[in-house]
């Protein structure tokens, strides 16, 4: 039987929310599916036909190891997107190259050399400004200021950062994540912001609902999926491209590459999408 190991962290050891969704459709396809800690010792990933990267939900934290790790992986077997697309994609400057070529939330890169010149520079372009580690998850470390001496800014974690306006949409029309997988879109999970807050991770008050595919969403999606490919020279088997509304049009806030959740608790129909995806790589569709 086909193998295939679905890496995540020591936190969640048994994988993202739904993650038993994941392993019976990949079961239902003829292919052996387990979840490991991508930092466990004793994993054997070379004896796995296929990894592909799920709930390492601390690559943030620790990227040089995450990197070197997903290096040796994919010297031993196939890795899904694969090391040095997860290498450009965990610093969010992708998204000041990406803007050449496709829409994009208009993103400024910032750092300690001139810290307080960039956000000065930011705060005069936009007004109000979210700041963002340019290596980050999960929306830690997101800090909203309106002025540079804004006490909010204290809340800085380390940097460098991006700085981008405050996308006031994001309070009212929300997000969208479009996922993408072997190229095309294929599902859509709409999320909301609760009160007073920008970030519409569940944690800090939001939710997420699936919804039909929008075909403008879905277009934006897939484009900025073939930019980013094109740019590396990539097969970019699967990814989750976030949405919002700016000046009238949906332009991409960000590409996940390494490791999106699925919301398998909220739409578990994208445990198919993601298992005929798999099945289709390994040459089982």
């Amino acid at each position: 039987m086909t193998s295939v190991l679905l890496a995540t962290f020591d936190l969640m050891p048994d994988g993202e929310p739904g993650a038993g969704a994941l392993t019976a459709a990949l079961d239902a396809r003829g292919i052996e599916s387990r979840w490991v800690c991508w930092d466990d010792p004793q994993v054997d990933w070379a004896g796995a036909d296929l990894v592909a990267v799920r709930a390492t939900w601390d690559y943030h934290r620790r990227l040089p190891a995450f990197l070197a790790w997903a290096r040796e992986v994919e010297a031993a077997t196939r890795l899904l997107n694969g090391a040095e697309v997860f290498a450009w994609n965990a610093d969010k400057a992708y998204l000041a190259e990406l803007a050449d070529v496709v829409p994009v939330v208009p993103t400024m890169l910032l750092d300690d050399t001139d810290l307080a010149g960039g956000l000065a520079e930011a705060l005069d372009r936009w007004g109000s400004v979210v700041v963002k580690p340019r290596t980050g998850a999960g929306g830690v470390g997101v800090v909203v200021a309106e002025r540079l001496d804004d006490p909010r800014l204290e809340g800085l974690v380390a940097g460098p950062w991006i700085a981008q306006p405050l996308v006031a949409s994001v309070r009212t029309t929300g997000e969208s994540s479009v996922y993408v997988f072997g190229g095309a879109a294929v599902a859509q999970v709409d999320k909301v912001a609760a009160d007073g807050e920008v970030r519409v991770h569940e944690l800090y008050g939001g939710s997420s609902r699936p919804v039909p595919l929008d075909a403008a969403r879905a277009a934006v999606a897939a484009d900025a999926v073939r930019a980013a490919a094109d740019r590396r020279g990539a097969d970019l088997a699967y990814a989750r491209v976030d949405l919002m509304v700016w000046e009238g049009a949906w332009v991409v806030s960000e590409l996940e590459l390494i490791e999106p959740g699925l919301y398998l608790d909220v739409d578990p129909a994208n445990a198919d999408r993601f298992a005929d995806l798999v099945a289709s790589r390994l040459g089982r569709s």
